[in-house]
């Protein structure tokens, strides 16, 4: 009898253990964290890592503008608790990061348009409206359901929606100038945009202007920056129409010449037609002249030039980063911007007023957006900051 008490008890016991252990094979791993909603995402946002469940609705390409078709790129898509919401306010923007973007970029896969996925990374903000940045995993979880019928963006689309914008980068390489103004915040990017880069020389310019300049309607072209004119790669040279590597910041002003430094930096160097690129010279910036031969809307008289309205912010934010970039600290002079047109071989350029005035008529548009991250992702690895935060030249400057 006492055996067969013996035999019940480790018959239960065993039992009992068996149960334990399918309860534990099917329970949720200890710590496993259940993924947010995009409710609760909206309202923590304190930086703290996580994975935000949702509806993949559009793609932020501003504050308060999500578009659901025509994707202009895959770095960044838009998160809703339901796959209809049309409500920027009830969506994070969610940044992907490069590893991610073949997979989970829209312009690349726009059929994940109203699929549920789950994105992991931190909780701030992006494109300054509550996201999730530096993100690590992406996955699709099922549970898709029909898209939205509409095709039209919740907000009327803005005119440029290229990669690389500032949001990519505020919490990344300019972390340490976001809230500063003036002299500090002219002191944190001097060292952001300074660091880390790679120089190039004055041959290598003119594979990287092919690259960087190139015509995004005819990939064998580049384009002119004062001229606009659209004209073969293979046309480079010295001789009447060819194109020339144009140093914006006018060499001579500084006499920094064409040796590796801010006579081969990228940024500041741009195609034209040799014929315009003399008539510029080595003059100064300012309203007004008369009309310059192949080159519409371009004006010069004896001391200044005027580019083409499009381009005018292009140049006063090429002009406003080589005086940031170049401080007098690396054994190049320091450049700086003023009020003259007579600046000869001083290592100044004018007019300061004239520069911020374009630099704020015409911000920055496709072209130039594409062009900083090119150089950023291949050539240079530094940005211009005014192209990413135009702003910041009055901060600085105004």
């Amino acid at each position: 009898m006492r055996q067969r008490r013996w035999t019940l008890l480790a018959f239960f016991s065993a039992l009992a253990t068996g149960l334990t252990a399918v309860v534990a094979l099917h329970a949720p791993a200890a710590g496993a964290a259940t993924p947010l909603t995009v409710a609760q995402a909206l309202g923590q946002q304190n930086g703290a890592a996580a994975t935000v469940r949702g509806y993949v609705v559009g793609q932020p390409t501003a504050t308060n503008t999500v578009v659901r078709s025509n994707y202009p790129s895959d770095y960044a898509l838009a998160l809703a608790d339901s796959a209809s919401e049309t409500s920027t306010s009830r969506m994070v923007y969610v940044q992907i990061t490069s590893a991610h973007r073949s997979a989970f970029g829209l312009k690349s896969n726009p059929s994940l348009l109203g699929k549920l996925i789950d994105a992991t990374g931190s909780l701030s903000a992006y494109f300054s409206h509550p996201g999730l940045t530096n993100t690590t995993a992406f996955a699709l979880v099922g549970g898709t359901t029909t898209p939205p019928t509409t095709t039209a963006p919740t907000t009327a689309p803005p005119t440029t929606t290229p990669p690389g914008g500032s949001g990519d980068y505020d919490s990344t390489y300019y972390k340490n100038a976001i809230g500063k103004t003036g002299p500090s915040l002219r002191s944190a990017l001097h060292t952001i945009i300074s660091t880390g880069v790679t120089k190039l020389s004055y041959d290598q310019v003119w594979d990287a202007l092919k690259d960087t300049d190139q015509d995004p309607a005819n990939s064998n072209n580049v384009i002119e920056v004062y001229s606009g004119v659209s004209t073969p790669k293979t046309n480079n040279g010295g001789g009447v129409d060819n194109w020339n590597r144009e140093h914006v910041w006018a060499k001579s002003h500084g006499d920094f010449g064409t040796t590796t430094g801010p006579g081969t930096d990228v940024h500041h160097l741009r195609p034209e037609d040799v014929t315009v690129n003399s008539t510029r010279s080595n003059k100064d910036f300012d309203n007004g002249g008369s009309a310059v031969s192949q080159c519409s809307g371009c004006y010069s008289d004896s001391d200044s030039f005027e580019p083409r309205s499009a381009v005018k912010g292009d140049v006063a934010r090429m002009v406003l980063y080589m005086a940031l970039r170049y401080e007098g600290d690396d054994g190049w002079p320091d450049l700086e911007p003023n009020e003259s047109t007579s600046n000869g071989t001083n290592p100044n350029i004018g007019k300061l007023s004239v520069l911020l005035q374009w630099n704020a008529q015409d911000p920055p548009d496709t072209f130039e957006k594409r062009r900083n991250q090119v150089i950023y992702d291949t050539w240079q690895h530094n940005r211009n900051p005014f192209i990413d935060h135009p702003e910041w030249a009055a901060s600085i400057w105004g």
